[in-house]
Order: C-alpha cells, then structure tokens, then sequence
C-alpha cells in the first residue's frame, strides 16, 4: 500500500498565519490520518455519515458539524480529496491504476500517464515534491466560496496568492487581454471608436440587469450577436470577452449567462487587489477540502480514512463499512459518486463529458507570468487550433512560486468540455500549441542574421521573440523535456456553468442527474464539472444542506466565543492570508486616474 502523501497544513505551519491559542501557539487542527492516528472504533449514532472528502463533501460536512449534527466522514482513500484530491506523482500512479481496473466506473475513464525517469528514487525530483490536482480550480475574489472562507475561518488554513495574467490565443501568439477602462484607454492600438465601445460596454455589463431594454430582445441569442449589434465590437474582442474574461466553452452561450459571467471577473478586480483571480498554494480543491475537514473536525466531526461505505440499508438505516463496523444513523447518507456502494442502485447519471490533459514540463513559463506572480490562464476560443477546435479549451499555468513543483519546473492543466475523440485531439492540439509558443518566446536567438530580417515589402524587421511576436518560420533549437503527461476523460452530473444559477440544483426536479438525488435512502454529490472555477460548490453544498437540515438559513452562521477578537473582516483578510514576494505588497489596492476622460 502506497503510504506517501505531501506535507500537511499542520505540518507547513504557514507563516502567515498569526492566529495562536492562549499558549501563543499557531492553531491548525490536526486531521485524523494526517497528523494524527485514526480513531479505532466507529462511532455507534451518528446524525450523517457522508462517504467521500471532495469539496462539496467537506463543506458540507464542516457546515453540519457546526451547525450541531453529529458527522461520521469516511474516505475509502489513504488520502483526502477524493474527486477534488491534490496528489503526489506516486499517488497518481496508483489513482492511474484504479481507474483502468474500473474502480472508478461512470466517473472515470480511458487515464494515460507518463512519467519521466527524472521523477523517482534515481531521479533529479521525488515524487512528493509535485501536488497534482485531479480537478484545477480557481477563485474569484467575489464569490460566495471566499466568503465562507473568511466567515467560517478555513481561510487561516491556507495560503493564498493572486492570478491577474490571463491569455488568450489567436494567430499563433498568446495575447494578453485588455480589460479595464486604463488599459483601453492607454492601449495605443485601438481606434477611438473601438475605445469608445469597449468602455460603453463594461459600464453597461456591471449593471446589466437593471437595462433590460438592451439586452431583452437577445435572451435566447448567442452572445456574439448581441455584442456586434449592440456595441459594434469586432470578433477579436468578442473573443477576449467571451472566452478569456467570461471564460465560456461555446459560441452558442446565450447573451443574459455571457453578461453574467463577464461581470463577475470585472467586479472581482480590486475586492483585495489589482487582480480579479485567487488560488490557493500546495494545491487547489484538494487543499480546500483539507482545510473544510479540518474545520469539520474541530466542531466534532469524526474522520475515518481507507474507510470505505459497502451498504446503507434505509429501513434499519444502518451504515456498514468495508472493516464489518455499524453505525446508527439518524438523518442521512451522502455519498460521493466514486465511493457509492458496491450494490448502489438508481446512480445519478453522469451525461456531462470534461476532458482533462495534465503536464509538468521542466522551464519555469516566466514569459507567460508577471513578475511577483506564479500563476496565469491561458484560453484557447474556438477554431484558434489547428483541429478548428469547437469549444474552448482552458489551461491553467502554476509554476513553482505556487509550491506544487520544483523551481525550475510548471505545471499546465488542459481542459475541455468537447467530448470523445475530437476532445482529445483539442487537448493534443493545444499542447503543440503551447509547447511551440512557450520554445520560441524563451529562445535565446543565436545571432544577428535570425534577429533581423526582411519583411515582404522590403523593409527590415525585428524578430522579437523575447515579447512574445511568435513567427511560425523560427525553429527553435532545443526541445521542451515533459516529466509528466496524465490525461483522462472524467464524467459529470453537472454542466459547465453558462451562469451559476441554482435552479441547476432544483430540490423539486426528480431527473436523475439532479444533485442529490436518492437511492435508497442515500445522497448523492457530483463530481466536479467542467467549469474552472469554485462557483458551483457552495451552491450544491447548500442544496444537500438543506436536504439535510429542511432549511439552509443557518448554512454557516458561526457563533465563535472569541468572535470580537477573532473574526477577520476583508480588510484584515487582505493583510493576513494572501501571500507573496517579501518585496512587493500585492494587497495594496490603488485607486486608478485616467489621463484623460472619454466620453460614454
């Protein structure tokens, strides 16, 4: 049995985590498993049993701990996470292997890993140093999930660090986008009337809502129609619009979700800095998860790791577990679709298809990072590949200043919502793409003669490969070495987002990929959807709260003792749990001037 796992929260005792006991010690409870032994005996009675530690799995088992309900969590895992689990390259061989075998059925499927000889006991790297996410997320910095975090205080936890670089891919060349009025204002590219209709619309998107005039007669219209009828903006920055700032998959996202999820990248800018994004350091949802079940355990929470549920019988409503242990329970089963029992009946169908490419590449993709970051995203729209890609495809860069690989290395999770084989060559595609991209902005030229050059018309050019102008006729010398490729086909009961609407989680609907459907008496949670980002979890969590409880109006409210002296407002956030370069303080938020004012 593969014992190894990364280090702990506990064990790390970040930093930046100045919250002590009355002894002056840093609080970060331990985890069962973790830290601490498992506990010998399952409990006998207990409210909820919930099988799985994903990040739906955790929240809601943190959100019922304090809430009063006793919580028996298991994981039929040596780690926690589960779906959501930030993993070591070892680990990952041994997830690998699970789901060929098919312990993972209707979840996973078709996983191909490579690993290369420099990762190992022989090798430059150990295997631990990597923390690899099965589901890459990233936070917005206004967004329900950080409010719980700072409400519920999983936030003293973590480490977070900010995400401003966003990419998007056209002609060849990665292209940073411009979206704040500065930018627009100063971008010297851009023609005046172009200016004028770009700054039309983003004070018109922060409001929306409140015009239906505008945008009424375009509710069931894609969002590019309504945006070249509207504002009189060309397909570029349709582009950059839609797929980079709103982060859709598809030209077909209809005009009122478009509009929703540009403005929430917009309004997230400035929350606690010059930055819309968050992520978190040692991993992303798996990290997350953690901390939830640390927040779990403090309130009384029992945790059972390689603990596997085998059958819940809903008329004596006993739980039995894999080791012949019973328990009692009162209220209910939640069980995560990967950890369902063996004769699991009435399973929520899982019809939504996100296809995952994972590689850690050895160069540490500074071209692609501001200085004082570690992190961008990087968005391929549709037809920019050369397979003429019909959804979008996602990537996410962490170099090593995010602590899930070596200096030296990056790590690039690839994803996208087209399905079977075309997918995959969408996920081939664009790490060609990347791969070329990130080999000439990095090379060093080796003489005069490939610096310059002579364009068609006879004038000398600069071949600025340093700036990131990509020229397809440049070959650059070395080749980009890969220490691993993991890619796999993962299944959903919930669709990418076209807005976080919680009508997708309707308690009323009785179709079987509802989250929370039953079987028997059980709960059942979705696995991760295609949708980059963490909207979705708290919406779910609360549905099979309210399940569970009949109401969701205490979802959260925490009565701390030392409330006064210990609850942190977004100020103190701000100075407290985000990090970075001991030289540059990213918290400080400045108020931006214009040179000069164009009239709307």
């Amino acid at each position: 049995m593969n014992t190894e796992r990364r280090v702990s929260m506990a064990e790390r005792r970040p930093s930046l985590m100045k919250n002590a006991d009355s002894r002056g010690q840093l609080v970060v409870p331990h985890l069962a498993g973790i830290e601490d032994p498992l506990p010998d005996t399952t409990p006998e009675n207990v409210d909820v049993v919930i099988a799985g530690t994903g990040l739906v799995e955790s929240i809601l088992a943190a959100a019922l701990a304090w809430q009063g309900s006793s919580v028996l969590h298991v994981d039929a895992n040596s780690y926690y996470g589960d779906s959501s689990a930030t993993l070591t390259i070892d680990q990952l061989k041994a997830w690998v292997v699970a789901v060929n075998d098919g312990h993972y059925a209707g979840c996973y499927e078709n996983a191909k890993l490579y690993v290369s000889s420099n990762v190992g006991p022989q090798g430059k790297y150990a295997s631990r140093e990597f923390g690899i996410d099965l589901a890459c997320k990233i936070l917005f910095a206004k967004s329900d999930l950080l409010s719980i975090l700072i409400n519920s205080r999983v936030h003293q936890y973590l480490e977070f660090q900010s995400l401003s670089n966003f990419h998007t891919y056209e002609n060849d060349n990665f292209e940073k986008l411009t979206n704040s009025k500065q930018q627009i204002f100063t971008d010297q590219s851009l023609m005046l009337m172009t200016k004028r209709s770009l700054m039309r619309f983003l004070k018109f998107v922060l409001d929306w809502e409140k015009h239906p005039e505008v945008w009424k007669e375009y509710v069931d219209t894609p969002i590019g129609e309504f945006l070249r009828e509207k504002f009189k903006l060309d397909d570029n920055h349709i582009s950059e619009l839609v797929f980079s700032i709103g982060l859709c998959y598809s030209h077909d996202t209809k005009t009122p979700n478009a509009l929703q999820r540009i403005r929430r990248y917009l309004t997230s800018f400035d929350v606690y800095g010059p930055f819309p994004v968050l992520y978190s350091k040692y991993g992303g949802p798996g990290e997350l998860s953690q901390g939830f079940c640390r927040s779990a355990a403090v309130a009384g929470a029992t945790y059972k790791l390689q603990h596997g549920l085998l059958s819940y019988n809903p008329e004596t409503r006993v739980a039995v577990f894999q080791d012949g242990s019973r328990a009692q329970v009162t209220e209910k089963v939640v069980v995560s679709p990967t950890q369902r029992p063996p004769d699991s009946k009435n399973v929520p169908e899982q019809p939504f298809e996100v296809q995952r490419l994972t590689c850690v590449v050895e160069k540490d993709c500074a071209e692609w990072i501001d200085e004082n970051e570690h992190a961008s995203v990087v968005v391929f729209p549709p037809e920019s590949l050369k397979t003429k890609n019909r959804r979008a495809v996602q990537v996410v860069v962490l170099s090593s200043g995010s602590e899930v690989c070596p200096k030296g290395t990056c790590v690039w999770y690839l994803t996208t919502t087209e399905p079977g084989a075309r997918g995959e060559l969408d996920l081939d595609a664009t790490l060609e793409a990347m791969e070329a991209s990130i080999l000439r902005e990095s090379s060093d030229l080796a003489d005069r003669k490939e610096l310059f050059g002579v364009a068609e018309n006879g004038r000398p050019v600069v071949n600025s490969v340093k700036l990131g102008k990509s020229f397809k006729e440049y070959v650059p010398r070395e080749r980009l070495r890969f220490l691993l490729k993991l890619y796999y086909r993962q299944f959903s009961s919930t669709p990418p987002f076209d807005v976080v609407d919680p009508s997708l989680f309707d308690l009323e609907s009785k179709a079987k990929h509802t989250v929370g459907a039953s079987d028997n008496g059980v709960l059942y949670t979705a696995m991760p959807s295609g949708e980059i980002s963490y909207d979705e979890a708290i919406t779910a969590a609360k549905v099979l709260y309210e399940k569970i409880v009949g109401s969701d109006d205490d979802f959260f409210v925490m009565d701390f003792e030392d409330e006064d002296d210990q609850v942190l407002d977004e100020k103190t956030y701000n100075e407290s749990a985000l990090t970075d370069d001991d030289d540059v303080d990213m918290l400080e938020t400045e108020e931006v001037e214009f040179a000069g004012k164009i009239e709307l």
